[in-house]
């Protein structure tokens, strides 16, 4: 009887497909509040975050390559060393973010919001950037990226 029961309870969780959903789903953290929350050296791979209140959250030495972040509120937030590879950033606002050592390649910011961003090391090659905020950026630009060894200014193409 026991082993009937077991198969029938086998069967349902294998037709209803749990808990063999794919293992590789990313996440959807879409329009939560996640203020101050601990991501720091996490697989965040693909996950979603489109307009997440993530300020001071640590996202530090996070993979967060192909991640959503549309109109995500970064204020505060630390990124540093974070693998934003072809990461989706448009309308996020990003102010008094640490970007320091983050690499941010074929990453989509054309509308983002940079204010007092820290950006020492960071690689933003490919990225699209409106002329203001080019600008910006290349005011404080320094550093060379620990993971790319591309200088930031020249990630820039920010003028001499």
């Amino acid at each position: 009887m026991a082993a009937l029961l077991g198969s029938l309870v086998l069967g349902l969780l294998l037709l209803v497909g749990w808990p063999l959903a794919p293992a590789d789903a990313a996440m959807d953290y879409a329009k939560q509040v996640l203020i101050g929350a601990d991501f720091h050296d996490s697989d965040l791979n693909g996950v979603t975050f489109n307009l997440t209140n993530l300020r001071e959250a640590n996202l530090s030495g996070s993979d967060l390559r192909g991640a959503s972040l549309f109109g995500a509120k970064l204020q505060d937030a630390n990124l540093r060393g974070a693998d934003l590879r072809q990461a989706t950033l448009d309308s996020a606002v990003l102010e008094g973010t640490d970007l320091r050592d983050a690499v941010l390649e074929d990453a989509f910011a054309f509308n983002t919001k940079f204010d007092q961003v820290a950006i020492d090391g960071a690689d933003f090659t490919n990225v699209p950037l409106r002329a203001d905020v080019l600008k910006k950026l290349c005011a404080s630009a320094t550093g060379t990226n620990p993971v790319t060894g591309r200088v930031t200014r020249d990630t820039l193409d920010c003028p001499e």
